[in-house]
């Protein structure tokens, strides 16, 4: 078991987060943790911290560039019993990680395994906001009994032979991207390798025991800029697959997400025409019902996170405003993929 941990100039999360792996019931054999263009502290504390430290070479490819020069060196050597994790440098596992991921892997049915996370403390009203959208994200992992979406770069699990394959079927043209195992072009390389791994009809998972926490953007700004590369990543990668077995769902979802759109537009003309017509707002039951429904699945999804938390959603005002923040970020992602803006992290 070797964990791999890309990082750029991460010294003010380093240490927590290979203490979160020191502290596994189950630890990993080896940790590596990828120094890429560091300026700051990041290799001294994890030298200190007794982990080996890679340092990468002319990589201008950014997290998936730095992991590729590692598994060139690494995936040669290993077996069938071999498994490889890669996960975030901000981020930390909660102790049963590995244990449960290597245990969902071990009976040969699931390539790779990955986490469900929660947001770490911090970030204000815009933090809070994300807490609140991981805890539905974890909900859902949870109803669909781990069925996976997407391995996530926070954290999963992979046997290193499935790696093995996915390397082969791009050197041999059978999935896109270059020669190696992460495609450098995709801007979210954890849902470019999912694709990849689906594609050569190999199982994932998400188990409900395999949880950590990650870092929140700390502004609008930061999370504006995550989630556009997030989203147009995404739907760059079903354009770079097309339409298969394997990405209709996730064509589906897109489509779900524009009609979410559409009702998000016209219940703000529906509001705008009637205030603008009676000079004020009036009972509809119509819309009614939908800002009923609205708010009765902000508070259920959030009620996890405690009474606050369901008492702010049902409030509906700061969530309406959020979830228009996210649409907005997904028609920029549409528009910028739609014109072949330049690709930016």
């Amino acid at each position: 078991m070797t964990v791999l941990i890309p990082a750029h100039n991460e010294a003010g999360k380093i240490n927590d987060t290979i203490g979160s792996l020191r502290r596994q019931e189950q630890p990993p054999d080896q940790i590596v943790v990828i120094a890429d263009n560091c300026t700051d502290e990041t290799v001294e504390i994890a030298r200190r911290c007794g982990v080996e430290i890679f340092v990468t070479r002319e990589n201008q490819h950014k997290k998936a560039g730095a992991l590729n020069q590692v598994l060139d060196l690494l995936l040669p050597a290993t077996g069938p019993g071999d498994a490889i994790m890669v996960m975030d440098a901000d981020s930390e596992l909660d102790p049963g990680f590995i244990r449960h991921g290597l245990a969902y892997l071990s009976d040969g049915r699931y390539a790779a395994a990955g986490g469900t996370f929660t947001g770490q403390a911090g970030g204000g009203v815009v933090g809070m906001l994300q807490r609140n959208e991981y805890a539905r994200y974890a909900r859902d992992v949870r109803r669909l009994q781990g069925k996976a979406l997407v391995l996530t770069g926070t954290a999963a699990i992979f046997r290193a032979t499935a790696l093995q394959e996915v390397a082969a079927a791009r050197r041999e043209r059978r999935l896109p991207g270059g020669p190696r195992v992460y495609d450098v072009c995709a801007l979210t390389e954890d849902n470019e390798l999912t694709l990849a791994i689906l594609h050569l009809g190999f199982g994932i998972i998400c188990p409900p025991e395999c949880t950590l926490t990650t870092e929140v953007m700390p502004s609008w700004r930061d999370l504006f800029r995550q989630r556009l590369r997030w989203k147009r990543g995404a739907l760059e990668n079903l354009i770079e697959y097309g339409w298969t077995t394997v990405t209709r769902p996730y064509w589906g979802r897109q489509l779900l997400t524009l009609v979410g759109i559409v009702a998000i537009v016209a219940y703000l003309i529906s509001l705008g025409f009637c205030f603008a017509l009676t000079g004020g707002l009036h009972f509809q039951p119509l819309w009614a019902c939908v800002t009923a429904i609205f708010v009765i699945e902000r508070i259920v999804t959030v009620r996890r996170r405690g009474a606050v938390q369901m008492a702010i959603a049902a409030a509906i005002v700061v969530e309406f405003l959020f979830d228009g923040f996210l649409q907005i970020v997904q028609v920029r992602a549409y528009w910028e993929a739609a014109w072949h803006y330049e690709r930016k992290w």
